[in-house]
């Protein structure tokens, strides 16, 4: 269990306020090992005002707009978070439009509102390592400090900051193996304890103005279609340490083995606590590490898992170094490969509304195959019973076990002929765990175009996999009962298409020049 923080300075009686400190939440949505909440309540005398804020921006350049699920999850996930932060005596203050603007308009709103000058405000956050949130950030740095405000950031997200794990020529690892033990013999930072409520009064303050969650409008409307990621999923910080102690007692022992098999309850499931920052990956860690020392039985396993975290580290690495991952291939020959786009790709709210076609087709008979296979991908009708009932459980809550997540993405890619990103797309939108780095770094790793990305010529058959790791057909009969439709495809001939299809592009690679290739279906 993470340790309590010593009472704050306590206060004997109520005073005016004479600075304030702000707490700048972003993907980090929790109280205990969180580095930017603990340096300024660490930071203020008795006059000091903390509060927190979070910002909706889906307006700066280069940030991108959550998906349908993402957004269910927050509008939780900050309600949770608001009554976490209400015992410290810590208000949320929600703030919706570009940061940019949102930020430097919050701090001069407070200086103004207790008569204080621009150095006696400070903000305080965790960084954020995608490219377009740098950008904010670093704009916001320099405006700020020209200002006079104190501006502070903090290392909270990851084990390992992107920088900070390379070669020994000093470039990013582009192979995993050498990345993790690279980032082994790298210290970790100290784990934080969770601040314990004061015991003194704090300063007197009026609540200052913010939205009201409600009109943020992350709540599927019309339909509302979130019943099955309710039951699934209760978003916060407290729901996820009762999963990580859970990891720790009944599934560590077994992970090593249990995590491919989708029908029993044998992942971490941590990802979606990962990706909101519940628990920082340092708590899973040290948790993790902790669990295996007490325990041999479990050292196995936990040092799966704490793999993967490392895996976690790996894939915000290429965002880091590669801000175009989630659009262009890392593999640049790939460029040249011959996948299909669908005429749309389609949202989630829309999907299930699939009586309309999927854009204008009409008089393309090829297109419109191409929308159909989409389609039926994005809907688990593909005929396939490992991949349909995968797709209808991340339907129906959100989430995909990681095993079908890549028989359904080599289903997609490599037998429907149809581009990465249309598939990361859809998982973007459906997936309450996607994460800006983890989502477009593992489809091109199944795709074969990215960074240590297994080969091409590996394709995943759904019918095998499914015997193998669904041995009982319980995981494909409880979500998608009512199967046997015709396979959209068949697996050996659009097996052959793709490995055709990847061998020309090689040839073309080695050439130097690029020439038609032939159809990856």
């Amino acid at each position: 269990m993470t340790p309590t923080r010593p009472t704050p300075k306590e206060s004997n009686a109520a005073m005016p306020v004479t600075s304030v400190n702000i707490v700048w939440f972003r993907d980090d949505l929790r109280l205990a090992d969180h580095p930017a909440l603990s340096a300024a309540l660490d930071g203020g005398g008795p006059g000091t005002h903390t509060a927190a804020v979070y910002v909706l921006d889906e307006q700066s350049p280069g940030i991108r707009p959550l998906g349908a699920a993402a957004k269910w999850w927050l509008h939780h996930a900050l309600l949770e978070l608001r009554a976490d932060l209400a015992p410290l005596g810590i208000p949320l203050i929600l703030r919706q439009g570009p940061a940019e603007s949102v930020v430097p308009g919050l701090v001069d709103e407070i200086g103004g509102r207790w008569g204080l000058p621009s150095g006696s405000v400070s903000l305080f956050w965790n960084r954020r390592y995608g490219g377009g949130e740098r950008r904010a950030d670093a704009t916001l740095k320099e405006l700020l400090r020209e200002r006079g405000c104190n501006v502070s950031s903090f290392s909270g997200t990851l084990l390992h900051e992107p920088w900070t794990v390379k070669t020994q020529e000093q470039r990013p690892f582009k192979v995993f193996t050498p990345f993790y033990n690279a980032a082994q013999g790298i210290p970790l930072r100290p784990l934080l304890p969770a601040p314990a409520p004061p015991s003194g009064q704090p300063p007197a303050t009026e609540p200052l103005p913010s939205d009201d969650l409600a009109s943020w409008q992350l709540l599927p409307d019309g339909p509302d279609w979130s019943e099955g990621l309710a039951a699934a999923w209760t978003p916060g910080e407290s729901a996820a340490r009762a999963r990580l102690d859970l990891v720790l007692e009944e599934v560590a022992a077994g992970y090593s083995t249990g995590r491919d098999r989708p029908d029993s309850d044998g992942t971490s499931r941590l990802s979606p606590a990962l990706r909101w920052g519940h628990l920082s990956p340092l708590q899973v860690w040290e948790a993790l590490s902790a669990g295996a020392a007490a325990a041999p039985e479990k050292a196995e396993g936990a040092r799966s898992i704490m793999r993967q975290l490392a895996w976690r580290d790996f894939c915000w690495s290429q965002l880091y170094h590669q801000p175009t991952l989630p659009v262009q291939n890392l593999r640049p020959e790939f460029d040249d490969f011959d996948w299909a786009w669908p005429t749309e790709l389609l949202p989630a709210p829309t999907a299930r509304a699939a009586a309309r076609p999927l854009g204008p087709a009409v008089g393309d008979p090829a297109q419109a195959g191409i929308d159909a296979l989409y389609l039926s991908w994005c809907t688990g009708d593909t005929g396939f019973a490992l991949v349909d009932a995968g797709m209808a459980q991340l339907w129906q809550t959100g989430w995909m076990h990681n095993r079908v997540r890549m028989v359904t993405a080599s289903l997609l890619v490599k037998n429907l002929g149809i581009h990465w990103r249309a598939g990361e797309a859809w998982f973007w939108d459906t997936l309450v765990d996607a994460d800006a780095a983890s989502n477009p770094a593992n489809w091109q790793w199944v795709a074969g175009c990215g960074a240590d990305a297994a080969p091409y010529f590996r394709v995943f058959n759904p019918v095998l996999q499914a015997k193998k790791f669904d041995p009982r057909g319980s995981y494909q009969t409880r979500f998608a009962p009512a199967l046997g439709g015709e396979p959209v495809v068949d697996l050996k001939e659009s097996r052959a298409g793709a490995l055709e299809a990847y061998e020309h592009m090689k040839q073309a690679s080695r050439a130097g020049g690029t020439q038609q290739a032939p159809p990856v279906r």
